[in-house]
């Protein structure tokens, strides 16, 4: 459970944000998202070996 104290005097928008930005980090939506449909082991494999080529990729071109 999300808690978000407000501080006297605090701007509901302010804290709303914050609630918010600790939504997001805990990952539920993206979680959610990701068992709409069914990804096959292999799939997810794949995926992970192309994100982690991208990324070295990416490191590659930043050393440069």
């Amino acid at each position: 459970m999300i808690i978000v104290p407000v501080k006297d005097g605090e701007n509901i928008d302010r804290a709303l944000k914050r609630f918010k930005r600790k939504f997001e980090k805990t990952g539920v939506v993206k979680e959610l998202r990701k068992r709409q449909a069914y990804i096959k082991p292999s799939e997810q494999h794949r995926e992970k070996i192309k994100k982690a080529a991208y990324i070295q990729k990416l490191r590659e071109a930043e050393e440069l």
